[in-house]
C-alpha cells in the first residue's frame, strides 16, 4: 500500500470520531485538522496529541510516540504504521429521544392511571477527546451520533421516565396540565443527563436546544 502524504478528516458532520482508513504514514506525512476538531495519532496503545486547528507535519520532533513506541531515530525520515483518529467537538443538536413503552402514572389530581408517552431531542459535545476515544470508541472504525443514541439509550430513559414520574408526584399536577412545565422539566432533565454523561465518564457536555 502507498505511503499517504495527507490525512485529513473525511467524516459526516453527525460523527464524534473517526479514524482515517489507511495506516501507512511517513515522517512527511502532513495531518490536517480543522477548525472544532482534534486529532490523535495511535500507535500500540500509546496516544500523541491532541494536535489542533492547523497543518501538522508527523515528524519525530512533532511525535514523540516515533522513537519510544516505533523506534524510529530523531530527526529521521522513514515510512511507519500508525493510526490517525479525528474528533468532531461541534455541538450537535439534533439526538432524538423517546420513550420505546408509554409510562404509567397515577394522575395526582384525578385518581386515574394514565399512560404517558416523552420525546424530545438533546444535544452533545465531547469535552475531553483522549477519554472519549479510550472509553467508547474501542476498535471501530468511527462513533458517530447515532451509536452514542444506541450506547445511552437505557441509562438515559429511565432517568427521564424519573424525572417526568417525579414532577407531576411531587407536584401534584395533572398529566393534562405538564405541558405548561416543559421548560423547567427540561432543565431538570438537561441536568439529569449530565450527570449521567459525567458517572460514566463519557466527558461529553448535554444541551437542550432552546425554543
Amino acid at each position: 500500500m502507498a505511503v499517504i502524504d495527507r490525512v485529513s478528516w473525511a467524516g459526516s458532520p453527525d460523527t464524534l470520531a473517526w479514524r482515517y482508513p489507511s495506516d501507512e504514514l511517513s515522517t512527511w506525512t502532513q495531518l490536517i485538522v480543522n477548525e472544532s476538531q482534534e486529532a490523535f495519532v495511535v500507535s500500540a496503545g500509546v496516544y500523541d496529541g491532541p494536535f489542533g486547528a492547523g497543518r501538522h507535519t508527523l515528524t519525530t520532533a512533532n511525535i514523540p510516540l516515533l522513537t519510544k513506541a516505533i523506534g524510529l531515530p530523531f530527526g529521521g525520515k522513514s515510512p511507519f504504521s500508525a493510526e490517525v483518529w479525528f474528533v468532531n467537538r461541534v455541538t450537535n443538536l439534533d439526538v432524538r429521544w423517546g420513550t420505546p413503552d408509554p409510562i404509567q402514572l397515577l394522575d395526582p389530581m384525578y385518581k386515574v392511571m394514565v399512560s404517558v408517552r416523552a420525546f424530545g431531542q438533546y444535544g452533545v459535545r465531547i469535552i475531553d477527546s483522549k477519554r472519549f476515544l479510550l472509553k467508547l470508541v474501542g476498535t471501530v472504525s468511527k462513533f458517530d451520533v447515532a451509536t452514542l443514541s444506541e450506547y445511552l439509550r437505557g441509562a438515559f430513559i429511565t432517568r427521564i421516565k424519573t424525572g417526568i414520574a417525579h414532577a407531576i408526584i411531587s407536584q401534584r399536577q395533572s398529566v393534562l396540565e405538564i405541558s405548561t412545565q416543559l421548560d423547567s422539566l427540561s432543565e431538570k432533565l438537561k441536568q439529569s443527563l449530565a450527570a449521567e454523561m459525567l458517572e460514566g465518564e463519557f466527558n461529553s457536555e448535554v444541551h437542550h436546544p432552546q425554543r
